[in-house]
This record gives structure tokens, C-alpha cells and sequence, in this order.
């Protein structure tokens, strides 16, 4: 559960070979410049965990503090005792409990939470149902097997998920790993599950917990599904770090998951991160064209102003600014926000009045509405979330 008014933490991961030290450099950058709170990078071989030390330097070197997690399965206690600079440089180690060996299970459990007790590092247990572990999920299923009223095999999977982190974050104590020192996750990718899943484990412990629909898939699918999943956590207070698991579009880069993982936790009213565009969507009322282009010209100026705006006007970020596009719900939903611009619809008269804190302020007519409107937006900032504002 989320303890005290710690803020939610947006958490993405690199898909970059991080032997490749200047590839993985620039897409941590990336990243941490879209707003990422953690960046989590594959250590699954030497030349991952050699790179690591190097990559975390240049970035200090560069001015970015991202705290980088390294990420381990099979191996991980191998490259750990290997390499303990990668493990220094670390700011957090994740372990998954399902692939951390079969015969020496815990001995290799045990090395890696060893590891983060001599060098100071917290660790997240991360379990996932596609490589959950057969041993344990096997005596739940014999278990349930032996009752009078069998559950679900479902249940019965879902319960293993839960068992897994609650065993392993116990072993990691009686190793002598900081209770405040360990993080739990349990990945699924069906919405319902996920949320099923974490409602136990929040029932059940009081671990931070880290959220995340794993391969939640592509485009719409992946944002809906995402979106669909973790709200009703977070708005349950279950959730202190959330994690968005996409899969790229062509060209496309991780830094769109930052992004709608900061969006759902802004529409959720839980943190700002930068002002929110309310617009319509177009009818026939509308001049659509026109009018989608100043909405998108209007979202740009924001998102290139926010470097600048974040550091000066602290604030700012909660600013409601509402593009509207004719005078049904135009007006009225430009009060609502603390700026707003009503644009004239099909056949109305060509003038669009500016609402300012629920106020007529002005009305612009001509050629140079939108440039008009930044204006009058910027002196708003500078006025309103300004030192003497």
C-alpha cells in the first residue's frame, strides 16, 4: 500500500543491449528526459554487467541522477559476486523468484539478497505468472487438489503468485535484507488477474508494491488494457511505483510508456506532470481542421514550454487549459479551466472569447488567433505560478 503521501513512481525499461554502452546511455537519457522516475536495464551477461559501472558514470558525468535497477534472472548471482562494482553502481537489484535457479533455488536466492545487504541496495521480488515457480505452484496444486471443494485452477494460480513474493520477501529477511528494503510485484497480462492479484498481496502485506501489466501488447491495445488495469488499484491506494509495458510501434521508442504511465496517474488526479488540454473531439458543428490543428499547436507549446516553465513556475503542471471548438460546450467547459479558448464552429460568428479563471477576459478575432492565445497562456503562467503570483 502506498505509505504516508510518497508520490507514485513512474519506473520504464531500456530494450537496448546494455553491452552496448553508448546505445543504452542515450536511451536512459531518453527516458529520464520524458519524465522517467527509474530506468530499469537487462544485466543477463558479463558484457551487460561490465557495461553497467561505465554507462551509470556517464550519466552522472551528464548531469542525470535516474537511480538505474539492473534487472536478473538465471544468472544473477553469478554476475553479482563477479562484478560487485555493477552491483554498487546499481541503485536497486530485481529478482525474479521463478528463475533464479531449480536445484539451488535459494542457495542462489540467497547470494544475490546477500549481495544487496554488503552493498547497501533494495531489492524488488519480482514475480510473473509466465515464469512463476513450478515447484511452489505444484504444491499449492497438490494442495488444492486434496480438499473437499477444490478451487479454481485459476485461484489456485493467482495464490501462487501472491505465496511466491510473501516466501521469498520472508527469506529475504531472515537473510537479513531491511523489511524497508524490499519491493514486491506480481506481473500478469490479464487485466482482471492483475488487479485480483495485487488486491491479495495488498490484503495480505504491507511491502511497497510495484505495478505493471506485463506485455500488455501494442498501440491502443496496450494503453486501454494498461490503463483499464492499474487505475482501479491506484485509486484503491495500492501502487508505489508503475511501470507501463508497451511494445514499440516501428519507430516508435520506450519514452511512450513514460508518458501514458504519467497520463494515467494525471487523470487520475494522484500527481501533475504537465498542464492537461481539454478538447472536444469534432462534429459537424465544428470546423474540424482548423480546429484540431490549433488543439495540437496548443498541446506542442505546452509539452516544448515545460523544461522551462517546471523550473521556474512551480505549479504549473496542475494548470487546466481547455481548446474548445464551438459554442454548445465551448464556453462553459472554458470556464471549468483555468485558461480557455472557445473557437468559432461552423457558421458562427468568426470570434472566439478567452476565459481566464472562469472570466471573459477577451475576445480574439483574425489571422492570428493561436499565436494571440499563447500569449495571453504565457503571461498566465508567469503571472499566476510566478514568484509574486
Amino acid at each position: 500500500m502506498i505509505g504516508g503521501s510518497a508520490p507514485v513512481v513512474v519506473q520504464s525499461m531500456t530494450n537496448t543491449d546494455t553491452a552496448d554502452v553508448q546505445s543504452t546511455f542515450d536511451q536512459v537519457k531518453l527516458l529520464a528526459d520524458a519524465g522517467s522516475q527509474l530506468v530499469r536495464v537487462t544485466v543477463n551477461n558479463d558484457a551487460a554487467a561490465e557495461a553497467v559501472p561505465e554507462i551509470v558514470s556517464r550519466l552522472r558525468a551528464d548531469g542525470y541522477d535516474t537511480p538505474i535497477v539492473g534487472d536478473f534472472h538465471y544468472n544473477g548471482h553469478l554476475l553479482l559476486t563477479k562484478y560487485p562494482e555493477t552491483a554498487r553502481a546499481l541503485a536497486k537489484l530485481r529478482i525474479n523468484p521463478g528463475n533464479v535457479g531449480t536445484k539451488h533455488r535459494d542457495a542462489n536466492f540467497t547470494k544475490i539478497v546477500e549481495v544487496a545487504i554488503e552493498h547497501g541496495k533494495p531489492v524488488r521480488i519480482g514475480v510473473n505468472w509466465g515464469s512463476l515457480d513450478q515447484r511452489l505452484l505444484t504444491e499449492l496444486m497438490d494442495d488444492n487438489a486434496a480438499l473437499a471443494e477444490p478451487r479454481d485452477g485459476q485461484e489456485v494460480l493467482l495464490e501462487a503468485l501472491v505465496e511466491s513474493a510473501l516466501r521469498s520477501a520472508a527469506l529475504a529477511e531472515e537473510i537479513g535484507l531491511g523489511r524497508d528494503r524490499i519491493v514486491l510485484s506480481t506481473k500478469v497480462s490479464s487485466v482482471r488477474e492483475l488487479i485480483q492479484v495485487y488486491r491479495m498481496l495488498a490484503d495480505r502485506s504491507d511491502y511497497p508494491l510495484h505495478l505493471g501489466l506485463t506485455e500488455a501488447g501494442l498501440g491502443n491495445k496496450g494503453i486501454v488494457a494498461t490503463t483499464a488495469a492499474l487505475s482501479p488499484l491506484l485509486l484503491d491506494g495500492i501502487g508505489d511505483t508503475i511501470r507501463v509495458s508497451l511494445t514499440p510501434s516501428p519507430g516508435g521508442d520506450r519514452s511512450e510508456e513514460v508518458r501514458v504511465a504519467q497520463q494515467v496517474l494525471q487523470s487520475l488526479g494522484i500527481r501533475h506532470f504537465e498542464p492537461q488540454v481539454t478538447s472536444c473531439p469534432g462534429c459537424g458543428r465544428t470546423t474540424s481542421t482548423y480546429f484540431q490543428e490549433m488543439a495540437q499547436d496548443i498541446t506542442t507549446y505546452i509539452r516544448e514550454m515545460m523544461p522551462k516553465w517546471s523550473l521556474e513556475y512551480p505549479g504549473v503542471e496542475e494548470m487546466d487549459v481547455a481548446v474548445m471548438g464551438c459554442v454548445v460546450n465551448g464556453p462553459g467547459e472554458s470556464k471549468h479551466a483555468n485558461i480557455g479558448i472557445s473557437l468559432p464552429g461552423t457558421f458562427e460568428e468568426p470570434k472566439a472569447p478567452v476565459y481566464v479563471d472562469g472570466e471573459h477576459t477577451v475576445t480574439l478575432k483574425g489571422d492570428r488567433l493561436v499565436d494571440e492565445f499563447k500569449d495571453i497562456l504565457r503571461e498566465y503562467v508567469e503571472r499566476t505560478y510566478g514568484a509574486g503570483g
